[in-house]
């Protein structure tokens, strides 16, 4: 008779144990998944292939030691990448087949393909010049809105953290930069060109407030820049519209992005505010995080200039330094610390501001040279 009484009074509590435990244990990592940006999200791949491909550089450049690939659709018909030849050693090296290494990591950001994943594949038409940019360049933000959990976060009434806000701001910052130079510079021959008017609506819509929740929404124009950009791309396919590949066309982009970078830095590398405070671990936190969601947007962006302007990039021998701000901006994006911490530079924990700067630091540097280069 104990031991049925035991069981009854045991066995129910044994039982809402397990549950309990159960529940905090998925409680806390979703939690933790939401407090943080997914790490996927950020990772730019070739989606013309089965899995992105990642190429070490021949020729070396120091800080970094692999630049990824043209897009697996240009490896028939295009030259090999161009490499630094200012030493003897580079340029023995630069005669040995570069090693491939494939990685699976999912790509959301990925430019989509012309043709449905299938372009460049035997008897396929020539890609449309300026479509893989297009694509780009609509993509983060299109992932942003419709696909990221909870969407578009900077003007939610509640919001439980802001990692992801201030990730989605760099994101549209760097948005914002690419439509206003595809609308003046990559789509005109000139200043006395007509503006597309497609890229003219698209440019004010992404100029709407990130913070603004009704009247209008920012969501809602958001999306329909990103739409706008998309009919563009509809009319370069039939050539109703035209997208410019000439050095002058791409100098002016490459400039703006390393502006853009270059307040990243300033960010990532101050110790005190502009009111002589020293920057607190949440401002450090956004800083880390606004930069990520840069360099990601960029990294996507980057891979599609090196796809439309790759012959006028190995004209002027500049294929290879794009490649080294692309590895850079890589790097960058996939920083994806558990807790972003504050530490002293010489201490033995992380200061992942400081990890963040030197990526955002070289991928700037490259921009630079890219300018100084195609400006000769």
């Amino acid at each position: 008779m104990n031991e049925e009484k035991f069981s009854a009074y045991a066995v129910p509590r044994v039982v809402a144990a397990v549950v309990i435990v159960a529940l905090v244990v998925w409680g806390t990592s979703f939690v933790l998944n939401f407090l943080s940006p997914e790490s996927d999200d950020h990772a730019a791949v070739d989606s013309h292939g089965p899995a992105s491909v990642v190429t070490a550089d021949a020729a070396g450049h120091g800080e970094t030691s692999a630049v990824v690939t043209e897009h697996a659709t240009d490896d028939a018909a295009a030259p090999p990448a161009a490499v630094d030849t200012h030493t003897p050693v580079a340029a023995e090296k630069a005669d040995k087949k570069r090693k491939t290494v494939v990685t699976t990591t999912p790509a959301p950001y990925a430019p989509a393909s012309e043709h449905g994943g299938a372009a460049g594949a035997a008897g396929s038409k020539p890609k449309t010049k300026g479509l893989a940019f297009v694509n780009a360049m609509i993509k983060p933000m299109e992932y942003e809105l419709s696909e990221r959990f909870m969407g578009w976060r900077p003007n939610d009434i509640v919001q439980p953290t802001d990692n992801v806000n201030n990730f989605q701001l760099g994101v549209l910052e760097v948005t914002r930069r690419t439509a206003v130079m595809l609308a003046e510079r990559l789509s005109r021959t000139g200043t006395t060109d007509i503006m597309d008017e497609n890229l003219e609506r698209a440019m004010n819509w992404f100029m709407v407030a990130a913070d603004s929740y009704w009247l209008p929404s920012a969501e809602n124009k958001y999306q329909e820049g990103v739409e706008e950009v998309r009919a563009y791309g509809h009319k370069l396919t039939r050539g109703e519209a035209r997208f410019f590949t000439r050095s002058d066309n791409i100098i002016p982009l490459f400039k703006t992005y390393a502006d853009v970078l270059g307040g990243c830095d300033e960010n990532l590398v101050k110790s005190h505010e502009k009111d002589g405070s020293r920057v607190s671990t949440f401002a450090a936190d956004d800083y880390f995080y606004y930069a990520k969601g840069v360099a990601s947007t960029m990294l996507v962006i980057l891979e599609a200039v090196a796809e439309d302007f790759h012959e006028t990039l190995e004209t002027r021998g500049s294929a290879d330094t794009l490649h080294h701000a692309i590895e850079s901006c890589h790097h960058a994006a996939n920083l994806d610390p558990l807790i972003i911490l504050e530490s002293d530079l010489d201490g033995i924990f992380a200061n992942h501001r400081a990890n963040m700067a030197a990526h955002i630091s070289h991928a700037r540097f490259y921009l630079d040279v890219l300018v100084n280069a195609l400006s000769t």
